[in-house]
């Protein structure tokens, strides 16, 4: 990639989180960038999609810094553990606010629609085969829904990060509130094989009612 799309797209995220979705434009893009603002138009096109590509860009890249971490959970506690400090870290940054403003223009913008879901979506990919390898065996894995998870995760990822801003001790409950949650999974897990089972009939029976 040249240094002129680098800078176009680093200068996209600069842009956004200065002027929020409302307030950006060729001009405050060039302007964070440092380049005229006629190159947006020669190397991406238009604005949508240079923010599109930036979307993408920015997003891969965030994904990959946190894989191995990710990856590395060897309980959900831990893999709770991660997603605070990946809050907190996203949050310093402003890149979670960068998609939730994306997230915002798609609302009325269907151009944006496809990348924004397309940037979410690479959250889900990454976080999906890591809450199959913690839940396997698991009494719940047998009626957990791990996509429709994994994408409530990512989603609430994005929507604490909002939350955040408006109200720190309530997002922070939340935060707690799931790790609530993880110890009471692995209590569930750490039941003898009679309990499991009686258990395993009971959620049977409640799915099979629902």
């Amino acid at each position: 990639m040249s240094d002129t799309k680098q800078r176009l797209l680093d200068g996209t995220l600069v842009a956004i989180r200065q002027h929020g979705i409302a307030g950006v434009s060729a001009r405050t893009i060039a302007a964070a960038a440092g380049v005229n603002q006629a190159l947006v138009f020669y190397h991406f096109g238009s604005v949508d999609d240079l923010l599109a590509a930036a979307c993408r860009a920015g997003t891969a890249e965030r994904v990959a810094h946190w894989s191995d971490r990710l990856a590395g959970a060897r309980s959900l506690r831990e893999l709770l553990a991660v997603g605070r400090a990946l809050h907190e870290e996203e949050r310093q940054l402003g890149n979670v606010s960068f998609l939730a403003q994306l997230l915002a223009g798609a609302q009325t913008d269907e151009r944006l629609a496809a990348p924004t879901a397309g940037a979410l979506q690479l959250w889900v990919d990454e976080i999906e085969p890591v809450l199959r390898r913690l839940l396997a065996g698991s009494p719940f894995a047998e009626i957990a829904d791990v996509p429709g998870l994994a994408r409530a995760v990512a989603a609430a990822f994005v929507g604490l990060e909002l939350y955040d801003g408006v109200d720190r001790p309530g997002a922070q409950q939340a935060l707690a509130a799931l790790d609530q949650l993880a110890v009471l999974i692995e209590i569930v897990d750490d039941l003898g094989p009679i309990a499991r089972r009686a258990l395993r009939a009971k959620v049977n029976r409640a799915v099979r009612r629902d």
